[in-house]
């Protein structure tokens, strides 16, 4: 397709990488850069060295702190910034978006206060009309930078949004499928982080596979039980933006949700596994929403509650894990819509 003029705003490992894959399909990329100081190295030295070095960047991908270079006049936008500064960031780059362009959220939260995923926060912010998609699934940053085989979903309110999502990502080494349940799509995206840390709570214990599959599995229905109640299809939650990123997040060793439960499951306090981190694990802030959700749902989510006590109400996790196991069991996919 024709080379679009893209900015990309947000540039850690995703952003980055990002950048570097529509950059080799002859995409122009201006990629915002939030640290000022990081910025100046990327110009300089051509790589990102605080959050994907060793990646050269090609002559189309120019880094920028300004948020007028990144958004004004471009066509394409891509949003890659934490949940919880989306509407901070927005506020400031709203002056430049042109009526009509295609803003991409590639982002995975659900916002603490309002419980609104990053496409209805957009909606809520933008004044001008614009077109809004999301872009979720299985993908390391670092993997999808070495070219390894990957896979995402473009999610739109309209399948025509959502083919040209699906053209723009679609790469030899990247295959982008299509969906139209938007609302699914950011959902399970975003609570997968919290499973995430569940399991590695599990591992940091030193507890078995046995173990880790029951709580991937069980983490599914309970995110499938809240993704239907807010109006998702169920069937997207064994999709690529569900089951394959829970999977991929839940037991892959370059998962940061993962290694922070890692941490607490061995005893680490949270506020020092925080401080320690460059980069945001994003279930950390994020299963606060899910347990408000579950709660104003009125959904049984053991294992997202148990999270949450683990993370924000100094719950040990062996106490956790005793208390999952005295829970009441129901039929396998007892409340979820669609499937009862």
């Amino acid at each position: 397709m024709e080379a679009d003029k893209i900015g990309i705003v947000g540039a850690g490992s995703w952003g980055t990488a990002l950048s570097l894959m529509l950059s080799s399909l002859g995409h122009s990329i201006d990629l915002w850069v939030f640290e000022e100081d990081l910025c100046q190295i990327m110009q300089e030295h051509r790589e990102n060295r605080f959050f994907l070095p060793g990646y050269p960047l090609p002559g189309n991908v120019r880094p920028t702190h300004s948020f007028e270079e990144a958004v004004r006049g471009k066509n394409v936008l891509i949003l890659v910034v934490p949940t919880h500064v989306v509407r901070e960031t927005v506020s400031k780059l709203q002056p430049f978006i042109q009526p009509g362009c295609l803003v991409i959220n590639a982002s995975k939260g659900i916002e603490n206060d309002t419980l609104c995923t990053i496409h209805q926060i957009l909606e809520q912010t933008i004044e001008v009309p614009i077109r809004l998609a999301s872009v979720s699934g299985p993908t390391f940053a670092v993997e999808v930078a070495r070219g390894v085989p990957s896979a995402l979903v473009a999610a739109a309110e309209t399948l025509e949004i959502a083919e040209e999502v699906q053209g723009i990502f679609s790469h030899p080494r990247m295959k982008v499928f299509t969906s139209t349940d938007l609302q699914g799509v950011e959902i399970g995206g975003a609570l997968k982080n919290v499973i995430a840390i569940a399991t590695g709570i599990s591992d940091g214990l030193g507890l078995g596979y046995n173990t880790r599959a029951a709580l991937i599995t069980r983490g599914l229905v309970e995110i499938t039980r809240i993704g239907t109640a807010r109006g998702a299809r169920p069937e997207t939650f064994a999709g690529l933006s569900g089951l394959g990123d829970l999977v991929l997040t839940c037991t892959g060793d370059l998962s940061r949700n993962r290694s922070v439960g890692m941490r607490l499951g061995k005893g680490e306090n949270l506020n020092d596994i925080i401080h320690s981190m460059k980069m945001v694990a994003e279930g950390i802030r994020t299963v606060k929403s899910a347990f408000a959700l579950k709660n104003q749902l009125n959904i049984q989510a053991s294992l997202i509650e148990e999270t949450y006590r683990v993370l924000h109400d100094d719950k040990s996790p062996q106490q956790a894990l005793d208390d999952l196991m005295k829970v009441n069991i129901t039929t396998e996919f007892s409340g979820i819509r669609g499937l009862q």
